[in-house]
């Protein structure tokens, strides 16, 4: 009998508990801000929410800046309200865990030389979202600065002063851990989307286009994945810098172009992955300086400038499975010698033959042309290009080379375009 009331006792604490529960689940309150009031300020409103609550902000313009969140909480709004930051300093300053905002445009944000305005900070907070806002005329568009775990989701930001010097990143990322940068649109900004000090990060199906500088800027940041963006007639299309364990599958790096434009630059990168991507028209589809073990496969590189430029300090690199298609140049690079692997390529400049039928070329390719070469060191040359003179030298050169690397060529080339 002691048992059974026992377990009478457990069970009525345990309804007891489920009951506060579902009160305390019950209590989280909405608070409606519209320019009609009685709430007209979106600052009030967050200051009368409690944590948890949901602020409802309806349509109109709230001329509002430095609105700081420090609770958890949604921010939403209905039919696009407008927060305009009237060119005064950072419009919305998150500073607390699980917040959303969601559902707004924001424009006119402060500029300086000196000081980061932006329209949505996130500064030392964990298991935020930023998703479906637009952002217009700002300095930097969304920073994270000493986060982790956040989703910045389908956001479009735009900017368009074209002086590098006093534009900003349009998703500027600092000390960073673990974010999800999905489906944004960039253009237009300093840099599209921008990296330094970050863990693990996952940029998906992003398009950064028409920036200053880099459509994606990645410094010192190690294990991240990027597929399926597109970089499009930025300054340059993406640097990865001083990094390692990085894979970056399925994007587009397109017409990229300019006297110093690249489609991907590789600066001090180790052991990352660079596999069905699509290079088309940039000045050089990919820069390599002092890069090591990366594997460079199922690309497609069309209708480049250069193909691939390729310093000497980069090492160990392995081209394979890559269709070079109609490129000005293939390969470039500074030194007689080759440290890395081509092999099993499709060259659409290959002139040989496959006897066997094997798919296979039966004659090495030797994808650095001695006109590249010469260029290299007289870049006036360059008008020569299509000239049968200059076709004769590369003939010769490739039959007996002299003046290109002898250990540079690819042994394998492939007859056919690979799927």
């Amino acid at each position: 009998m002691k048992t059974f009331g026992t377990m009478k006792f457990f069970i009525h604490i345990s309804l007891l508990l489920f009951g506060l529960l579902v009160i305390a689940e019950s209590a989280a309150a909405q608070i409606t801000v519209r320019p009609e009031g009685p709430v007209t300020s979106i600052q009030v409103g967050i200051d009368q929410a409690a944590a948890g609550d949901t602020v409802v902000v309806h349509a109109g313009t709230y001329q509002e800046n430095n609105i700081e969140i420090t609770k958890p909480l949604v921010l939403m709004g209905i039919d696009r309200p407008l927060i305009d930051g009237d060119n005064e300093g950072t419009i919305l300053v998150i500073r607390a865990d699980s917040i959303t905002v969601q559902g707004f445009d924001f424009r006119n944000t402060g500029r300086s030389y000196i000081r980061d305005y932006t329209a949505i900070l996130i500064d030392q907070a964990s298991d935020f979202i930023v998703e479906d806002n637009h952002l217009y005329n700002v300095f930097f568009g969304i920073y994270l600065a000493e986060t982790n775990r956040g989703i910045v989701r389908n956001n479009r930001i735009e900017s368009y002063d074209r002086r590098e010097a006093s534009s900003g990143n349009g998703i500027h990322l600092w000390y960073v851990k673990n974010p999800e940068i999905i489906g944004n649109h960039v253009e237009g900004m300093r840099d599209g989307i921008y990296l330094e000090f970050v863990e693990d990060a996952r940029i998906n199906g992003n398009i950064s286009s028409k920036n200053n500088r880099y459509g994606l800027h990645y410094m010192f940041s190690n294990g991240g994945t990027y597929y399926d963006n597109t970089f499009r007639k930025n300054g340059a299309g993406v640097a990865v810098m001083y990094s390692e364990n990085v894979d970056m599958k399925n994007n587009l790096f397109e017409n990229n172009w300019g006297a110093s434009s690249y489609g991907l630059l590789l600066k001090d990168m180790r052991q990352s992955n660079i596999e069905g991507n699509r290079f088309y028209r940039n000045t050089v589809a990919i820069y390599s300086e002092s890069s090591t073990n990366i594997q460079i496969k199922n690309n497609h590189i069309e209708q480049n400038g250069w193909a691939i430029n390729i310093k000497s300090s980069s090492a160990r690199n392995y081209f394979t499975k890559n269709n070079f298609i109609e490129n000005s140049f293939d390969v470039r690079t500074d030194s007689p010698r080759n440290n890395n692997v081509f092999e099993g390529n499709y060259w659409s400049n290959y002139e040989g033959y496959d006897l066997d039928r094997d798919g296979i070329g039966d004659v090495p390719y030797r994808p650095v042309s001695l006109f590249s070469v010469i260029i290299e060191k007289q870049p006036e040359s360059l008008i020569l290009m299509r000239s049968m003179f200059i076709r004769l030298l590369d003939t010769a050169e490739r039959i007996m080379p002299v003046l290109t690397p002898k250990t540079l060529y690819d042994e394998q080339p492939k007859m056919h375009r690979i799927p």
